[in-house]
């Protein structure tokens, strides 16, 4: 039975015309704790899970029209959604965007990948064809267009070094299309256009023996697994390294492994990361997060600046006042 303030969502004329949509599944007050790495989060007005091309850019039309804010969910990691939810529309790709296709041009791979494709998927297919340049991102949690736009890296690597071009949509729902040497990348971001929605990614791999491959791949795995917390849920690194540094050590160095705040703890294992004991609440992350910051730029005098996305209404402010 839907609640009150959902009834009045189904009776708007925007979610009748959303429902018009070929190829767009829509749901109300659907709760986003069940999409998310953390497994943390509040409702959303409107949740919509989108499975090609022509269904995105007439649902991103639609949402300009009625001037309904969107925010686009990939594979809920990186990012902690308030307790309280959110507010507008929150966009999943889905059916063709999780697509690959491999082909060897002379001498070299090229890689075309929807964005909802998962990332540590993509690596592992890659080492059984024998395809090169991947290894970095195995373990990376979340889909490729997130990958792309947060430039992740790790091990010495990073996606700028990878991508060839990239396709996608505007806010209003027009075509982008941009090559590599029209895009700049820095530590964590790619400075795509404001609001631009990722939806291809091409990359320029190489070809070596699947035995080599593999072997790097496996090597990458077994660190992860020594390193990283495992058994709780959680959304990869809470924090950005400052340069020369790492976020991790800092965290530890203050003292704060371990340290909990309701069901959410900073990890005993990797300090930048925090960890869903079961039933943590947003505020409580959020506010460890806060108590890291904190603790850090008290002993070293460096401001941590957060790696993960908050998304939602949060009721003292969206980040660490």
């Amino acid at each position: 039975m839907l609640a009150a303030d959902e009834m009045k969502k189904e009776e708007t004329p925007l979610l009748k015309e959303l429902t018009l949509i070929p190829g767009l599944k829509v749901k109300v007050g659907e709760p986003l704790a069940r999409y998310t790495s953390m497994k943390i989060g509040g409702p959303a007005d409107y949740l919509l899970e989108v499975e090609n091309r022509a269904a995105l850019v007439q649902a991103l039309r639609l949402l300009s029209r009625y001037g309904i804010a969107f925010y686009l969910l990939g594979k809920g990691s990186n990012v902690l959604v308030s307790d309280l939810g959110v507010r507008g529309a929150v966009l999943r790709l889905g059916g063709e965007f999780k697509k690959v296709e491999w082909r060897e041009e002379n001498g070299e791979v090229l890689a075309t990948v929807g964005a909802a494709y998962p990332v540590t998927q993509l690596v592992r297919e890659g080492a059984r064809r024998g395809y090169s340049g991947l290894e970095f991102a195995e373990g990376i949690p979340g889909s490729v267009g997130g990958a792309l736009v947060m430039n992740a890296g790790a091990y010495g690597s990073e996606m700028e070094k990878i991508v060839d071009r990239i396709e996608g949509v505007t806010p209003t729902g027009e075509s982008i299309q941009l090559d590599r040497r029209e895009m700049f990348f820095s530590y964590r971001d790619s400075h795509l256009p404001s609001g631009a929605i990722v939806t291809e990614v091409r990359m320029r791999l190489s070809k070596e023996e699947v035995g080599v491959v593999s072997l790097r791949v496996r090597e990458l795995v077994a660190r992860r697994k020594k390193s990283q917390p495992s058994g709780y849920p959680n959304s990869g690194s809470m924090f950005r390294n400052p340069p020369g540094d790492f976020a991790g050590r800092l965290i530890e160095a203050a003292g704060l492994k371990g340290r909990r705040m309701g069901r959410a703890e900073i990890s005993e294992r990797h300090a930048n990361f925090i960890v869903n004991l079961g039933g943590a609440k947003a505020e409580e992350v959020k506010r460890l997060m806060e108590i890291a910051r904190a603790e850090v730029g008290k002993k070293f005098g460096i401001e941590l600046e957060p790696e993960v996305r908050l998304l939602g209404e949060w009721p003292h402010g969206d980040f660490c006042s």
